[in-house]
């Protein structure tokens, strides 16, 4: 029998960009939905991403994902091992260190890992501070070290930084046209189950409150809704 979806609010926090109360923010998701023992995939999503495919594609392509996808690179560069401090080791050695993007899905067994973790934490909140982004490396790190075998090593979430700055670009309502839906869409080339695919965003952001209708109209052509 199917149930009804359920809207839970959790009670707010302050959460700010690149500190560790991003990534608290997180775990609280986290944990709130592993109180449903039927959840299995969790992903995580904000107001400004929206669906690439219709629900069951990407019910589909996560429930037979013999991986989760999570971006995990070693960046030589000083984005990347340029923020390490040698003081996390030894639970954190600079050939462990990693950089993607906070925009993520896990299975079950890693979100427990992500919401239970109190061994790299304490040197991530304490070393890992602007110009060290914790969201950007926190949870990448941490299931390198514990489960590198079972991440994609990418994200499902499109974003485009061809603009330029520290943000990826946000579109407005005179961006959403057939040309950018063909560019989103296209050209992707990936491994899924190890397995090249066509398919390798499930969402995109960043999509400002006054594309929805440009979107809805566009949806029946490029979306399959």
């Amino acid at each position: 029998m199917a149930r009804e979806a359920e809207l839970v609010l959790l009670p707010r926090q302050v959460a700010e960009w690149g500190r560790m109360s991003m990534c608290d923010a997180e775990k609280r998701l986290l944990a709130n939905a592993l109180l449903d023992i039927s959840n299995e995939r969790f992903v995580l999503l904000s107001e400004s991403c929206i669906p690439l495919y219709n629900f069951s594609i990407i019910y589909h392509y996560l429930s037979k994902s013999k991986y989760s996808f999570m971006g995990a690179f070693d960046d030589p560069g000083p984005f990347g091992r340029g923020r390490y401090n040698e003081n996390m080791a030894p639970e954190v050695n600079i050939s462990q260190w990693r950089k993607g993007s906070q925009w993520f899905e896990v299975n079950r067994k890693l979100a427990i890992q992500m919401v239970e973790d109190n061994t790299y934490y304490p040197k991530f909140a304490e070393f890992c501070r602007p110009a060290c982004y914790v969201d950007e490396h926190y949870f990448p790190t941490m299931l390198t070290i514990r489960a590198a075998n079972q991440l994609a090593n990418r994200s499902l979430t499109w974003v485009d930084w061809s603009r330029g700055g520290p943000h990826p670009a946000t579109f407005g309502r005179g961006d959403i046209t057939e040309d950018f839906m063909k560019r989103v869409l296209g050209g992707q080339s990936c491994l899924y189950n190890d397995q090249p695919s066509s398919i390798c965003s499930l969402f995109a952001r960043k999509f400002a409150p006054s594309t929805l209708e440009a979107l809805f109209l566009l949806a029946p052509k490029f979306l399959g809704f």
